[in-house]
């Protein structure tokens, strides 16, 4: 049976079709069996799972992997490592769960003890944890059974296999995990730290697979905290190395991998942002991920055509990642993207991508560019970005939703001329709408977006918005848990409450009900920065012709105000005393009556205070307004 099936898939399917697997298992568990038979079982088993994925499912389907497990508990080693070998082919597999693994807890820990056994049974299991490692769950059960410590010495084995799997099994356990990262900086094989040793992978002369895995750790270590940025081994070793990665002469496969590493590294890190871009030329290298598939190979070689048809999309996703990070800061860094051939049409061409990973890291490369006041006037305008991400945001899965909605607050910046035709896009709708999402991060952006839109606005948008959301909506925003949400809704109010006109009509229109919304907020427990927007947006109220006679005739908004002009909090003394001169202004009309109802509350003693105060600021303010007493 062994020899019939090695490398013949047809001859696996027979096989699994006329049930030649219950029967394997049924020889391999029996006790009576010898240990040869039992290792032929296995070795025949492991050389059908390496056929196709319905394979793989069959064995599944007859609970190969407890039988196995069970089969590692044998004293035979030749037997154990028959049964790894499988394991490790069905592991590898995409139609096998990883949660097999951890079914039961005694298996881990088995397997770790297995590990001193041979250099197979280290190939092996190395192997079977870095596929079977998904995720922070994962990540601990193996680091709390001791992976690290079993692990880390097998990084100098005689055996280059072990050597790799042993890295790829860092790779996995370090990636975002700071408790594994912290924990490797301190970890040293003879005598050796183990970043030093991921250094020494680092270099040219090694095989690339082991050069872009140890960069992978060294990317999550620093990540993570646990390697600072500026270090040398991050600087000069593996930045560099990724930046390699990403050349012609590499595979796409690899290139597609050095790209997204590097996009990881360095995304956050604005000094790093600056260092890859001048390195290399990477740049422009990255515009080659768009090529392809290329005319060329199509003509010559059907089977390169279809491997570049598959990694296509992979590439295009990995370029735009990474100048996305790469341009996350630097205005220059920007200037140099956009102006590489194509790269606007690229990314509107990317937006409308069936793949929708290629989408996502399309909006986010978009998001990055927006960031640029001199990009959203010039190359946004030039490319018309707003009508594709439009379309981008009316059916999209909340991940892609996310980034798009952040663009999009960027592109209704009052100074960017793309404003315009976005909101004759019926973009109000839209944006009112992400506001009752469940999901926290559009809720915010659909918000901010809408504040963006209504700074500086003319009466007829601001009065759009306010429909749009409803006094009901607005509420709810307006006691929504998260402050982000809460600040920006308070942000949206005081853009729609500016401008004498727009003031008093909106007041006459939502008085009521705004009015409510301050004193909810102004009693409520929140903190300094949202007790000052808010009285801010009073202070904007009391500058309206008509608006004013809502705060005058309120007495516990003015005692309210009265309370925040002695707070111990400078900032929302100030904001009170806003209120206070907008309100007593002499040139207007019934002052003087506003005057004397102010006087009579106490409000002149607080002022002569204040302007005794220490505080530049309140002292000049408060002299300003009593000058409106004399005049």
């Amino acid at each position: 049976m062994k020899n019939a099936v090695i490398g013949n898939n047809k001859q696996k399917a027979n096989l699994i079709v006329l049930g030649a697997v219950p029967r394997l298992l049924y020889l391999l568990q029996q006790e009576t069996s010898s240990t040869e038979l039992r290792t032929e079982c296995a070795v025949v088993l492991g050389s059908l799972a390496m056929g196709t994925e319905n394979n793989v499912k069959s064995l599944l389907d007859c609970h190969i992997i407890p039988a196995l497990l069970q089969g590692l508990l044998s004293p035979d080693l030749k037997f154990i490592e028959a049964c790894l070998r499988c394991l490790r082919t069905i592991f590898i597999s995409p139609v096998t769960p990883e949660d097999l693994l951890y079914t039961d807890a005694t298996v881990i820990s088995h397997l770790m003890a297995l590990l001193s056994r041979s250099r197979y049974t280290q190939e092996y299991i190395c192997q079977i944890f870095s596929h079977c490692c998904k995720g922070p769950d994962h990540q601990t059960i193996l680091f709390n059974h001791g992976a690290v410590q079993n692990i880390a010495h097998l990084l100098v084995s005689t055996s280059y296999k072990v050597r790799m799997q042993a890295l790829k099994c860092f790779s996995v356990l370090a990636f975002e995990n700071p408790q594994v990262s912290m924990t490797l900086v301190n970890v040293s094989v003879d005598g050796e730290l183990l970043p030093q040793i991921f250094v020494k992978m680092l270099q040219r002369d090694k095989p690339i697979e082991m050069q872009l895995t140890s960069a992978k750790c060294l990317t999550s270590m620093c990540r993570a905290g646990a390697i600072r940025t500026d270090d040398s081994c991050i600087v000069l070793k593996t930045l560099p190395c990724l930046v390699r990665m990403c050349s012609k002469e590499r595979l796409l496969e690899e290139r597609v991998e050095g790209a997204e590493t590097l996009a990881y590294l360095i995304e956050t890190d604005v000094e790093l942002q600056r260092i890859a871009s001048i390195t290399d030329h990477l740049i422009v290298m990255l515009a080659d991920y768009f090529k392809y598939p290329s005319s060329v190979s199509a003509i010559t070689d059907i089977k390169r055509l279809d491997h570049d048809l598959k990694h296509a999309h992979e590439l295009r996703q990995a370029a735009f990642k990474l100048y996305a990070s790469l341009g996350a800061n630097d205005e220059d860094i920007r200037k140099k993207i956009i102006e590489t051939e194509n790269m606007m049409d690229r990314i509107v061409n990317g937006l409308s991508e069936s793949s929708i990973k290629v989408r996502l890291a399309a909006v986010r490369c978009l998001h990055s560019l927006s960031r640029s006041v001199q990009q959203l006037r010039t190359s946004f305008q030039d490319h018309a970005v707003w009508k594709p991400l439009m379309k981008v945001l009316q059916n999209a899965p909340n991940e892609i939703l996310v980034v798009a909605s952040s663009t999009l607050c960027n592109l209704l910046l009052e100074f960017s001329p793309s404003k315009e035709p976005i909101l004759e896009s019926g973009a109000i709708e839209l944006l009112c709408s992400l506001t009752q999402s469940e999901n926290l991060a559009l809720r915010v952006n659909g918000i901010w977006a809408l504040m963006n839109m209504a700074f500086q606005a003319e009466q007829k948008i601001k009065s759009d918005i306010l429909r749009g959301l409803s006094t009901e909506q607005l509420f709810q925003l307006l006691s929504d848990s998260d402050v982000n949400v809460l600040m920006k809704t308070l942000g949206l109010l005081r853009n729609l409450l500016s401008t004498r006109p727009h003031i008093d009509h909106i007041m006459s229109t939502h008085g009521k009900q705004i009015m409510q919304a301050v004193t909810l907020i102004l009693e409520g427990e929140h903190n300094i920065e949202v007790k000052e927007q808010t009285l801010c947006i009073l202070a904007n109220i009391a500058d309206g012709t008509t608006a004013k006679e809502l705060i005058m005739t309120n007495d516990d908004i003015l005692q309210k105000i009265k309370y925040y002009m002695s707070h111990s909090n400078a900032k929302l003394q100030l904001a009170a005393m806003f209120c206070i001169s907008n309100l007593i202004w002499n040139e207007e009309e019934g002052s003087q009556e506003r005057q004397d109802k102010l006087r009579d509350m106490g409000i002149v003693d607080i002022l002569h205070k204040l302007s005794q105060s220490s505080d530049p600021n309140l002292c000049d303010k408060a002299k300003t307004a009593l000058q409106q007493y004399l005049a």
